[in-house]
This record gives C-alpha cells, sequence and structure tokens, in this order.
C-alpha cells in the first residue's frame, strides 16, 4: 500500500546519550515542564501507563505517583544506563514496586505479547525524533494500548520541524490513532491521540 512517503527517507536524529543524563533532571526543567501537571491530566490512579524513552524517569517518577499501588508504569528506553540512573532514583523514593524497566531494540520496543492492549497511557516526550522507524513505532505503541487508550506525542521544535511533527501524526494516524487535541507543552509541539 503506497503511502506516497517511500521517497521521503524518515528524518533521524542522534539518541541522547545517558553521560547526559544530568540535563534531563533539574529543578529548572521541572519548574518548566511541571510534568505532575502532565501525570494529573493525562494519568489516573490504577492506570497502566507506557513511558517510552523514559531516559533518566523525569516523568516516569510522576506517572509512578499518580497510578498508585495498584497501577503501574512501564519505564522504557535504549539505554541501560538511563534505566539504572531511574532505578538509583527512585528506589529510595519507593516508587520501584510501581515501575517495571524494559530495554528496547533501536528498532522495536519489544515488550511481551501479554502487554497487548493493556496500556491506558502511552507517552513519547521528545524521543519519536531518535526512532529509526517512527511509523513502526505508532504500529507497536497501537497495539500495545487498551481502546479508548490515550497517546500523548511531544517533540521539541528547536529539533523536530513543524513539518516533521506534522508527518508524523499522519503516520501515527494511518497506524490507527485518531487526533483529539493538539497543544504547546511549554515551547513544544504535542498531540493528543486515542485508541478508539
Amino acid at each position: 500500500m503506497a503511502s506516497g512517503r517511500e521517497s521521503n527517507p524518515h528524518h533521524h536524529h542522534e539518541v541522547f546519550s545517558a553521560k547526559n543524563a544530568a540535563h534531563l533532571d533539574t529543578p529548572l526543567r521541572r519548574m518548566i515542564y511541571r510534568p505532575e501537571r502532565l501525570a494529573e491530566r493525562y494519568v489516573k490512579y490504577g492506570d497502566r501507563v507506557l513511558d517510552f524513552g523514559c531516559g533518566p524517569g523525569f516523568f516516569s517518577r510522576e506517572f509512578a505517583q499518580r497510578v498508585g499501588e495498584i497501577g503501574q508504569v512501564w519505564s522504557v528506553d535504549l539505554q541501560e544506563e538511563m534505566l539504572d540512573i531511574l532505578k538509583k532514583k527512585l528506589e529510595p523514593e519507593e516508587l520501584m514496586s510501581r515501575i517495571r524497566t524494559h530495554q528496547c531494540k533501536p528498532d522495536s520496543i519489544g515488550l511481551p505479547n501479554e502487554l497487548h492492549g493493556t496500556f491506558d497511557a502511552v507517552f513519547t516526550i521528545f524521543v519519536v525524533h531518535e526512532v529509526p522507524d517512527p511509523e513502526k513505532l505508532f504500529r507497536e505503541l497501537f497495539t500495545l494500548m487498551k481502546p479508548g487508550g490515550t497517546y500523548i506525542y511531544t517533540e521539541p521544535p528547536f529539533i523536530v520541524s513543524g513539518r516533521e511533527f506534522r508527518e508524523n501524526l499522519a503516520l501515527a494516524e494511518e497506524a490507527g490513532f485518531r487526533q483529539v487535541d493538539r497543544f504547546w507543552y511549554f515551547v513544544n509541539r504535542a498531540a493528543v491521540l486515542r485508541k478508539e
């Protein structure tokens, strides 16, 4: 099935190195991004949440607090070092009982089949531009989500152009998602999609 996009090579950007992980979790960044607000808006008590490209756990922490002891957060990252930082940080806060970590492959999330159709909310925060095949990623995310589930997709404008963002949204819609909202997340392009 031709989508007319085959001739466009996917935009591909560098993976943010775990060596710079400290830059991703600072008081200033917390003040700017207010991760607790994102969690309050899209995560409910008891939810199963996927934080894809979780890095050092900047958002996973808030999602874990929000899902409560009966919910679960799957924090997924390509770099084992990021997952190690997340564990070291969230262990003392006693949040690791609510979090499962998973190291993905560059071209696949690779979560077990029994998790298909079980996620209430999925977040890809500033990460899709690092993925070699966004089309495949969106299909995998769609498969992992429950019908009625919410998917939050956001990218930084200084790395991802408006055109690239729109192209990726079109790919997400081809994978089966329906766009329900567009907003600015601080200065970043963001969209809310739903699996009907």
